[in-house]
C-alpha cells in the first residue's frame, strides 16, 4: 500500500493535478456552449444551468467518487477492475458489471482526446486573423496533434509527465482568474448556488430535461479519479479537488455572467463562452494552454486505458498482448496493440464529426453506463462489508436515480453520434465476454486427475535408460489450483503421446489474486529431485514473467540445497554443468468432434479469432520461445453423441 496514503503533500498535491484531472478539467472547453447550443441566452438558462453544473460536481463528483467511492482501494488501488476484484469472491455475477464498466470506460477513452483537442484549437477561430479558419484546417491541426500523442506513447511520458502538475495548476489558477474577472458582469449569476434554480430548468424549461446531457459532461472525468488512486492516494484527491472544483466553479460562474450580459441572443458560428471572456491579448495564449491542457487530458486517459486492459489481461477478461515497459517507473506501460487501436479511433471520430459541437453529441453517453455500473459494483461492496442496509438503499436509490436520469437524457444523442461511443462499448464488451465465456467452456473439458497416482510411473520413466531422454528439467505450465492434482492432459503428453522421459519434472501454477501487486511463490517437493510443482501468486497488475521468476525460484532452491539441476550425464555431471530446461506449453485447437449449441459455437469462434490476434501462450506467460515446445492438442468440448453408424455385409462382388 502506498505510504502514507490518506496523508497529503505538496508534491502529491501537484502529481494529482497532473495526472487525474486533465478530462473534468477541461470540461469548461465544451460543456456551457453545448448547454446553451442554438438556444436563445436567457436568464433561466444561464442560471439553471450553472446551477445543474455546481450541483452535479457536488453529488456525483465530490459525494460519490471523492467522499464514498475513493473508500473502496484494493491495496491502495482504485477503478472499476479493482472494485470488481474486491467483491468478486463474493458474487461471480459482479463480472457483467466489471465488463459493461471497462467497456465503456474504454469506449469514452476513443472520443475524449478528439473533443478536448478540437475544442481548444477551435479556439483560435476567436482571434480575428483567424475568424476564417476553415474546418479541414482545424481537423489537419487536431489530427497532427494527436498523431504525436499517440506516437510519443512507445518512448514513455516520465519526463513529460514531470511537467503536467504544474502547467495544469496554471490551467486551473486561469481558469479561476478568468472566471473571477467576470463575475462581477451580472451579480445574479450568483443565484445558481441555489439548487432550485437547477430543478426549475429542468421542470420548466423547453425540453428543460434534455439539457442533462450537456450538463452531464462536466462530470465524464469522475472516474479518473477513482481509477488514479493508486497513483496519487486518498489525501492527495481530496485536498487537491477542493481547488479544483472551486476553480471549475468560478470560470463556469464567469462564463454565466458574461453570456447573461448577451440576454435575448444566440451564440454565433464556432463561438464559444470559454474564450470569448478572455481578453483579446490573452486569447492566443488561452489556446496555447488549452490546447497543452488538452493533449494531458488525452494522455492522462491513453495511460489509464492501458492499465485498464493490462488488469483486464491478468483478470482472464481480454486476451493477452504485448506490453512493453518504457521507464522503470511503477505503473507506466506501453501496449502496442491497444495504443494502435486507440489512434485509429480517436482519427476517426476526428474525421467523422470534424466539429467539438459534433462530438459533443456522440460524447458522455458510455461514460453514463460505466458510472451506473461503479455504483452497483460499490453497493455491492458496501454489503460485502456490513455496511447497514438502509444507507445502500439510500445510496442506490440517490444515484441510480441521478444516473438513469443523465442516461435517458443522454440517449436522445444517440442518433446523433452517440451510437458511435454504444457500437465501440457493445464491440469491446463482446471481446470480454466471449474471452470470458470461452473459458467456462473450455473448463467443461478439463480433466483433472490425482498426481499421487501417477507418481510411481513417473519415477518409472525417469529411471528408465530404454527411453531416449527428453530433457533434464521438463517444465508444465498447470492450472490444477489443488497441488494434489493435475491435467490429464499433461501425464497425456508425458506418457501416451511420445514418453519424455526426464530428471525432474516441474509442475507451476499461476494464480491470479485480488491484491494488486502481489507476487509470492511456493514450492512443493512431492519428490526430492524427481517431482516438484511451484505456485506463483500474482496481483492482477503484476507482469506475468515466468521464465524469469521460475529462474529465481530454482536459484532460491539451489542455494537452500533442496534440488540438484545438474545435468546428470556423467561426462557434464563431474564437470558440474547445469542441465537443460525445456518447457512444455499445450496450445488448443477446437476439434471437429465438438457438438456446441449455436451460440457456444459462435463463443469459442470469436475465441479462437482473438488468440490469433492476441499473444501466443509462451508470450503472455513471458517465456523464452529458445525453450519451449508447443504441443498442440483438441479441444473436445462437446463431443458428439447422436452419430449412428451401422455396420453392413456386403456380398463379395465375385459371388453370384
Amino acid at each position: 500500500m502506498v505510504k502514507d496514503f490518506n496523508k497529503a503533500t505538496l508534491a502529491g498535491l501537484i502529481v494529482a493535478l497532473g495526472i487525474i484531472y486533465g478530462d473534468i478539467g477541461t470540461s469548461p472547453l465544451y460543456v456551457f456552449k453545448a448547454i446553451v447550443g442554438t438556444n436563445e441566452i436567457s436568464d433561466l438558462l444561464v442560471i439553471g444551468g450553472i446551477s445543474c453544473i455546481i450541483w452535479t460536481l457536488t453529488l456525483q463528483t465530490t459525494i460519490k467518487y471523492v467522499v464514498l467511492t475513493l473508500k473502496a482501494d484494493n491495496k491502495g488501488e482504485g477503478g472499476i477492475f479493482s472494485l470488481y476484484a474486491l467483491v468478486r469472491r463474493h458474487g461471480k455475477w459482479t463480472v457483467v458489471f466489471g465488463m459493461i464498466g471497462g467497456a465503456a470506460l474504454l469506449a469514452d477513452g476513443i472520443i475524449t482526446p478528439p473533443i478536448t483537442v478540437t475544442s481548444a484549437v477551435e479556439g483560435l477561430r476567436t482571434l480575428p486573423v483567424f475568424k476564417d479558419l476553415g474546418e479541414w484546417t482545424i481537423v489537419k491541426i487536431v489530427l497532427m496533434i494527436i498523431t504525436l500523442l499517440f506516437f510519443i506513447q512507445q518512448f514513455g511520458t516520465r519526463s513529460v509527465g514531470r511537467m503536467f502538475g504544474p502547467i495544469m495548476a496554471i490551467w486551473f489558477s486561469m481558469l479561476a482568474v478568468l472566471g473571477i474577472a467576470h463575475i462581477a458582469d451580472d451579480l445574479t449569476v450568483l443565484k445558481a448556488l441555489n439548487p432550485y434554480y437547477a430543478i426549475k430548468l429542468l421542470t420548466l424549461y423547453p425540453h428543460g430535461f434534455l439539457i442533462l446531457g450537456a450538463v452531464f459532461l462536466c462530470t465524464t472525468g469522475a472516474e479518473a479519479l477513482y481509477s488514479d488512486l493508486g497513483h496519487c492516494g486518498r489525501g492527495n484527491i481530496r485536498v487537491s479537488w477542493i481547488f479544483v472544483k472551486s476553480a471549475l466553479i468560478l470560470n463556469y460562474l464567469g462564463q454565466g455572467a458574461w453570456l447573461l450580459t448577451q440576454r435575448g441572443q444566440k451564440l454565433g458560428a464556432g463561438e464559444n463562452p470559454f474564450f470569448s471572456i478572455m481578453p483579446e491579448w490573452f486569447v492566443i495564449f488561452g489556446v496555447l494552454i488549452a490546447t497543452i491542457a488538452s493533449v494531458i487530458a488525452s494522455q492522462a486517459l491513453i495511460s489509464g486505458s492501458f492499465t485498464l486492459i493490462s488488469e483486464a489481461m491478468r483478470l482472464n477478461l481480454w486476451p493477452k498482448l504485448k506490453i512493453n515497459y518504457p521507464t522503470e517507473l511503477r505503473g507506466q506501460l506501453f501496449i502496442p496493440g491497444i495504443n494502435l487501436m486507440l489512434f485509429a479511433g480517436c482519427s476517426a471520430i476526428v474525421l467523422l464529426f470534424k466539429e467539438s459541437s459534433a462530438m459533443e453529441a456522440a460524447y458522455g453517453l458510455s461514460i453514463t453506463i460505466c458510472m451506473l455500473m461503479t455504483s452497483c459494483l460499490f453497493a455491492f461492496y458496501l454489503y460485502t462489508r456490513r455496511v447497514r442496509r438502509g444507507f445502500i438503499a439510500l445510496y442506490l436509490a440517490v444515484y441510480l436515480t441521478i444516473e438513469f436520469s443523465f442516461l435517458f437524457a443522454n440517449l436522445v444523442k444517440f442518433t446523433h453520434g452517440g451510437y458511435v461511443t454504444v457500437i465501440v462499448g457493445g464491440l469491446l464488451f463482446l471481446v470480454m465476454y466471449a474471452w470470458f465465456r470461452s473459458r467456462k467452456i473450455k473448463n467443461r473439458y478439463v480433466e483433472f486427475v490425482k498426481l499421487e497416482d501417477y507418481l510411481p510411473i513417473l519415477q518409472e520413466l525417469s529411471n528408465d535408460t530404454t527411453i531416449p531422454k527428453y530433457a533434464t528439467h521438463l517444465v508444465y505450465m498447470s492450472s490444477a489450483d489443488n497441488p494434489k492434482e493435475i491435467e490429464h492432459k499433461i501425464i497425456y503428453s508425458i506418457l501416451n503421446k511420445k514418453p519424455k522421459r526426464a530428471d525432474i519434472y516441474w509442475f507451476v501454477h499461476v494464480d491470479v489474486v485480488d491484491e494488486p501487486y502481489m507476487s509470492e511463490y511456493t514450492v512443493q517437493t512431492i519428490i526430492p529431485n524427481e517431482v516438484i510443482r511451484v505456485e506463483f501468486r500474482l496481483g492482477f497488475r503484476v507482469e506475468q514473467r515466468i521464465n524469469l521468476m521460475f529462474r529465481m525460484v530454482v536459484e532460491d532452491m539451489v542455494r537452500n540445497k533442496e534440488v540438484n539441476i545438474t545435468s546428470r550425464y556423467e561426462s557434464l555431471s563431474k564437470n558440474n554443468v547445469v542441465g537443460d530446461f525445456q518447457f512444455i506449453v499445450m496450445e488448443k485447437f477446437l476439434s471437429h468432434d465438438n457438438d456446441l449449441p449455436l451460440h457456444e459455437r459462435l463463443i469459442m469462434r470469436i475465441y479462437f479469432i482473438l488468440k490469433k490476434i492476441g499473444l501466443s501462450e509462451e508470450r503472455g506467460f513471458g517465456l523464452d520461445s529458445s525453450y519451449v515446445t508447443i504441443e498442440k492438442f483438441p479441444l473436445v468440448v462437446a463431443p458428439v453423441t447422436n452419430l449412428q453408424l451401422k455396420r453392413v455385409h456386403e456380398r463379395h462382388r465375385y459371388d453370384d
